[in-house]
C-alpha cells in the first residue's frame, strides 16, 4: 500500500498545550504516523504520512475536538515513508513572523481560490481590470525549485525576513491586486495581513496556496515543482515526488515549514 502524506493547518485558539500535546502524540504513536506536528496557542500544524486508513482515522480523531472539526488536509501520496521520526512540538508560534499584532485567529485577509487565480492569469488582470503580481512569501531555495511564471521574488532566507522585504519594495506593488502565495497556505495567511496592515491595497492570499493550485490546475503558469520539507523534497503538477540531490543538501539542515 502506498503511503499517504498529508499537510494541514489550522489558526484557532488552543490552550493546556501540554495536555493537547501529549494526546496527539499518543494517538500518532498507535496509528504508527511519522512526521512532525507544531501546536501554538495560535493554533495547528503539521505534516503527517503512514498507511492511507492510519492517516484518515487520526484525521477522524483529531476532528472530534470542536475546534479543529473543520481541518482540511492536503493528500499526496509516495512509496516510501519520506519522515524518519514523529515529533509534536509546542512552539510560540506555528509559523514564526515575529509580529504580535498578526493575528490569524482575528480574522483571515480575503483569499482567492486557485481556479480564480488561474483566469486572472489566463486573462493577465482580475475581475476589475488590475493587473496581477503573484508574491512568492518562501524561502529562497525554495523558489528555486520552482514558482509562478514572473513571480516576486525577494530571496528571503526565512519567513521573519518578509516584513522587511515588504516595507522595502511595497512602493512596487501599488495599483496592482498581489496574491500573497507559498508551498500550502500558512505562511500566505500572515503574509497578506502584514500587507493589509502596511498600507498595501487589493491584498489576497491564494487558498491553500501551490498544492491545491497543483490539485485544481496542474502547471499551468508554473514553472518547476513545488519544495516540500521530507525526503521527496519536490513534488510536480501531479503531486508527484521528485528527490534532487542538491535540494535535499540545501534543505538538510532547514527547520520544518509550512505546508
Amino acid at each position: 500500500m502506498k503511503i499517504l502524506n498529508i499537510a494541514a493547518y489550522k489558526f484557532i485558539a488552543l490552550d493546556r498545550l501540554p495536555a493537547l500535546q501529549a494526546a496527539v502524540l499518543n494517538a500518532l504513536q498507535a496509528r504508527s504516523l511519522k512526521g512532525t506536528v507544531l501546536l501554538a496557542e495560535e493554533g495547528i500544524n503539521l505534516f503527517l504520512a503512514g498507511k492511507p486508513p492510519a492517516v484518515h482515522d487520526f484525521l477522524a480523531w483529531l476532528r472530534q475536538d470542536p475546534r479543529l472539526a473543520d481541518l482540511e488536509a492536503k493528500e499526496s501520496f509516495s512509496n516510501t515513508q519520506p519522515f524518519r521520526k514523529l515529533l509534536v512540538k509546542i512552539k510560540p508560534e506555528i509559523i514564526r513572523m515575529n509580529h504580535p499584532a498578526i493575528q490569524p485567529t482575528a480574522g483571515r485577509a480575503p483569499a482567492v481560490d486557485a481556479a480564480t487565480l488561474k483566469r486572472w492569469l489566463d486573462a493577465g488582470h482580475d475581475d476589475a481590470g488590475r493587473s496581477v503580481v503573484t508574491l512568492d512569501t518562501r524561502n529562497d531555495f525554495e523558489v528555486d525549485a520552482g514558482t509562478f511564471k514572473n513571480a516576486v521574488d525577494w530571496r528571503i532566507t526565512k519567513f521573519t525576513e518578509f516584513p522587511e522585504a515588504l516595507l522595502d519594495h511595497r512602493q512596487h506593488l501599488e495599483g496592482k491586486t498581489v496574491v500573497s502565495f507559498c508551498t500550502g497556505g500558512i505562511r500566505c495567511e500572515k503574509a497578506a495581513l502584514f500587507m493589509r496592515e502596511a498600507g498595501v491595497q487589493n491584498v489576497w492570499q491564494l487558498d491553500g496556496g501551490i498544492l491545491k493550485y497543483f490539485e485544481v490546475n496542474g502547471h499551468a503558469h508554473f514553472d518547476g515543482e513545488c519544495f516540500v520539507f521530507d525526503a521527496r523534497r519536490a513534488l510536480d503538477a501531479g503531486l508527484q515526488p521528485r528527490v534532487d540531490p542538491v535540494l535535499h543538501a540545501e534543505a538538510s539542515s532547514a527547520d520544518l515549514a509550512p505546508p
